[in-house]
Parts: C-alpha cells; structure tokens; sequence
C-alpha cells in the first residue's frame, strides 16, 4: 500500500501539478528518501484522495502529479469511544490504538477515577496515526467530557455499550439494534469506572458487557471493543 500524507488544498484534478511543502514532505525527502518516479497518496482526511507521482524532488518539497483521485464514502455504521483518560503517556497510546483500530470519534472522559488530562495534542496524535494505518478519514476527537456530558450524551444516542467486568453479558450475547448508526463504547479508568458512574450510565440508556475473562488495561481495552464491535458490524 502506497504511503499516505494529508494535505489541507488536496489536488483532485488528474493531470494537474501540484507542489507538496509542508513538513511531512520534508520529512518523505530527508527520511522516507522519496526520490522521482515515486508514488503515495494524499488526503484531505475526511474521505478524498489522489494518488501522485513525482517528478522533481526540491530541497524542501516534491513536485508531483496527480494519476488519480477518488472519494472513500463512510461506512453504514459507525464507532464512537468513550475513553476515560489515562495517565501520562498511556493517553497517546489510547489514542493511536483507538485510531488504528477504526474507531470513527473519541471523546475523552475525565472519570472520577481518571488520573490523566485531556490534551489538545490529541489531535495531531490521531492525524499521525492515521498516516501510520493508512486511514484516509481522520477520526473526529470532542472536546473533553464530564459524566454529566456522557450520560446527557447517552441519552441521545440509539445504543450505548459499557465495558465492565460485572457485566453478565458479553459483546456476543447482545443484540445491536438493527437501526442504530453509531455505536457508541464507553472505555473505563485503570482505577475502574465507579459504581455511581455506572448506575447513571445504565438509568440514562447504557447496557453492560464483559469483553471476556482478562482484564485490560485502559488504553487497550478499547483496541479490543472496536475490533470486536468490527466484527460484529461485520465491517472487518
């Protein structure tokens, strides 16, 4: 698969000319060794393409020319993730896990149990990880949310699934309504989510489900809920 830049004035008329500048270019000259002859794909993030070929490499930039250009529709159904924030530099990785797993939006969580902060580095870590999994739509991150955001946000959402270990039911036993387009998975703290948090979740419309026996860790569980929601959406 051809290696993939996002770029803000996407070309999309083949043919054309089109210089590419920014620092992912320069990072394709001094690091990736890009040379003429070459291709990759650019994005705008949010579905367009082109595939481009270069001509002439710069001290700073590549010229290129666009081969071809198309639109990547979204799926039917989507994934929202709900993920408590972890500490330190497990925050990143929750959010590279979350991106490369598919997941469509992420909103932050500051739990009571949350150690970590939300950040507004977020965002740049979802674009990069969206390069790395070759993802031509940038997941959406929201803005930092209380557990009063979440349950006014379950409320009006069509199916709303927590991730707990005193869940009687797993991820296979439920029956995702027919009708909903967005599936939404709340993702718990290391410390867990409190029993407080978890009666307002289920009072405002959340069901419960184990994802199995071991318990993950934070920044990994929701890895783990959007694969297998993938293949229960039968999107993978």
């Amino acid at each position: 698969m051809l290696t993939l830049f996002f770029v803000s004035d996407l070309p999309m008329n083949i043919g054309s000319i089109y210089e590419f500048d920014s620092e992912d270019a320069h990072h394709a000259i001094k690091v990736l060794r890009i040379t003429a002859g070459e291709k990759f794909m650019l994005s705008d993030g949010a579905g367009k393409w082109s595939e481009v070929k270069v001509f002439a490499v710069k001290k700073k930039s590549l010229e290129v020319e666009v081969l071809a250009t198309g639109f990547q529709e979204p799926l039917l159904k989507t994934i929202t993730v709900v993920q408590a924030i972890p500490k330190g530099d497990r925050s990143k990785e929750a959010i590279e896990l979350l991106t490369e797993a598919g997941a469509d939006t992420i909103i932050p969580w500051a739990a009571s149990r949350s150690i970590g902060k939300g950040s507004e580095k977020f965002e740049v870590t979802a674009r990069e990880a969206s390069k790395q999994s070759r993802r031509l739509r940038i997941p959406k991150i929201l803005e930092t949310a209380t557990t009063e955001n979440i349950c006014s946000f379950i409320s009006q959402s069509d199916c709303v699934v927590v991730f707990h270990e005193s869940a009687e039911k797993t991820l296979s036993d439920i029956e995702l309504p027919q009708s909903a387009k967005d599936i939404v998975v709340i993702i718990g703290p290391e410390g867990g989510i409190t029993p407080e948090e978890l009666a307002r979740f289920q009072e405002a419309g959340a069901v419960l489900s184990r994802m199995g026996r071991p318990v993950l860790r934070s920044a990994h569980a929701g890895l783990a809920a959007v694969s297998a929601l993938s293949l229960k959406l039968r999107v993978w």
